[in-house]
């Protein structure tokens, strides 16, 4: 069953973050609370965690990308 990873809003006033850069890959199998992504917010630079374990099918929004928060990032199978 798919799994969307969104955006999280990670802090009070963020509205959007920008993908920096994906640690993982297409095609990857990630385990629950593994790196996946970081994230650059208005605060900080972060790191976004896998949701759940499985395989990381599809990289909805390229490095570089800004992006909504609740906006899709990814799909995990």
């Amino acid at each position: 069953m798919a799994q969307e990873i969104r955006m999280p809003k990670l802090s009070a006033s963020m509205e959007a973050g920008v993908v920096i850069e994906w640690l993982r890959a297409e095609g990857d199998r990630v385990a629950q609370g593994e790196p996946l992504l970081q994230v650059e917010t208005d605060k900080a630079v972060m790191e976004i965690e896998s949701p759940a374990s499985g395989l990381l099918k599809r990289i909805v929004q390229p490095k570089g990308s800004q992006v909504p928060v609740n906006g899709l990032l990814a799909i995990l199978e």
